[in-house]
């Protein structure tokens, strides 16, 4: 095969770490710790479920690890799926991403960067336009809507570049969202005036469902905190020396955001007394504005901005090869499959989840459907930990440059625990899991009706 139709192995060992790190601390990090307080009752209950969740998610990484490095195919979890069940979860994984999840993952982080930036320019959240829709209503667009598709353009236009620009510019913004949180630890402990007498307080359990299940609840959250750490799987087909850089990459980068979220947490809860944690949306801004005053609002603005900035750059960089595997594969349409001549990049892919993530955007729908995918998303996560067991049986002459410590203990721990978040999550967020599942199950048909038109137009 001609090196004009393979994708550039562009991701050092830093680039793939930013991959991993940056999708992960997101915004999320910002808001869910006050809810997950309200939840399990207490803070060393919110740092235990900060662990936990994050111990989970490096078992994942230890198992992903294993599949990076055998299989360092670009579209991660697609391929994981395709080899080790068949064609059809493979299908469905690249549907539910490309469909939904992506994009819309996509347009809440773009929208979270315009909304902080409206902080500083506040007409961005007025109505801009309005476009007539059947003659009957019009759709208002504000600042907010259109700045959100004018960041997801321009960051795929960096995309279809190439992925040493994408690369770069990842691992510059991944390390200003570091240095922002690193403040926020450094100043809460040193001048922030807080009392560890904070820590021996308690907010409350809600009285329905019981601890477990509010454990789990919070612990959901969490997990959202940390989800992007199956991204570089993606874009294993462009790390360099990927049977030793992904393995590395992924272990590092979820170890160093499991440390970062504990400290970043200690100091909130250092800083703000307990009924201050409690009762807001924005713990971050108000621990900073204890010991900022009139410049924490400023600061934490520009803080989530980066981090937002460096997390939509890792979503539509992994997200975009995903479809492009899927096409290669002849399993989605095949223009999706086509590189760009001189940058190498799978352009059309990258076009083409722009123009979802951007509808979703300017909807305003986005928010409702992202987590309603949460559910499905995990199930995936875990089907693909499972697919270790099933290739190590199937393929034992498989090169396995890494190999899962702690193997099979460490991944059936990660599928065990996930397959109980989920039954939790369907007990307590029902409405939720049944809109993720029926997301997952129109692919279903989608994957025979196209089977069945692909079968007709080569016969």
């Amino acid at each position: 095969m001609s090196n004009n139709n393979q994708l550039v192995r562009g991701l050092g060992l830093y680039g793939a770490v930013s991959v991993a790190a940056g999708t992960m601390i997101g915004t999320a990090i910002f808001v869910v710790p006050s809810r997950m307080f309200r939840l399990v009752g207490t803070p060393w209950m919110v740092i235990l479920v900060w662990i936990f969740a994050g111990m989970l998610s490096l078992f994942g990484a230890l198992g992903y690890a294993e599949l990076g490095a055998a299989i360092p195919e670009v579209g991660g979890e697609y391929v994981y799926l395709h080899r080790a069940y068949k064609p059809l979860l493979g299908f469905l994984y690249g549907w539910t991403t490309f469909i939904i999840a992506k994009p819309a993952s996509i347009a809440a982080i773009a929208t979270a960067f315009v909304l902080y930036l409206s902080y500083f320019f506040p007409a961005l959240a007025h109505v801009i336009l309005r476009i007539p829709l059947l003659g009957y209503w019009t759709l208002p667009l504000t600042g907010l809507q259109l700045g959100a598709a004018l960041m997801i353009a321009l960051l795929s236009l960096l995309n279809v570049y190439g992925v040493r620009r994408a690369g770069n510019v990842q691992t510059f913004f991944t390390a200003c969202k570091l240095g922002v949180l690193a403040i926020l630890i450094v100043l809460g402990f040193a001048i922030g005036h807080g009392s560890f007498a904070h820590f021996s307080a308690a907010a409350g359990v809600p009285a329905s469902g019981g601890f477990i299940a509010a454990f789990g609840v919070a612990t959901v959250a969490a997990l959202y905190a940390y989800d992007g750490w199956n991204n570089l799987s993606m874009v294993a087909g462009e790390v360099e020396s990927p049977q030793r850089n992904i393995p590395r990459a992924l272990i590092y980068g979820t170890a160093l955001v499991i440390a970062v979220y504990v400290l970043v947490n200690l100091a909130y809860f250092y800083v703000l007394a307990p009924a201050a944690a409690t009762g807001t949306q924005t713990i971050a801004a108000d621990a900073a504005r204890q010991f900022l005053g009139k410049w924490g609002g400023a600061f934490i603005a520009a803080g989530v901005m980066i981090s937002a900035f460096a997390t939509l750059n890792g979503s539509i960089l992994s997200g975009a090869r995903v479809p492009y595997a899927a096409a290669r594969d002849r399993l989605f349409p095949a223009p999706l499959a086509k590189l760009h001549p001189r940058y190498r990049t799978p352009a059309v892919s990258i076009i083409a989840q722009a123009v979802v993530a951007a509808i979703f955007a300017l909807t305003g729908t986005y928010d409702a459907l992202y987590t309603k995918v949460i559910f499905s998303e995990f199930l995936f996560y875990a089907l693909v930990t499972a697919g270790i067991f099933v290739l190590r049986r199937r393929e034992p002459a498989l090169d396995r440059p890494y190999r899962t410590w702690g193997y099979p203990l460490v991944p059936a721990i990660f599928v065990t625990l996930s397959v109980l978040l989920l039954v939790n999550t369907f007990v307590e967020q029902r409405s939720d899991s049944l809109w993720g599942l029926l997301l997952v199950g129109c692919g279903i048909p989608a994957y025979f009706i196209w089977k069945q038109w692909q079968g007709a137009k080569s016969s």
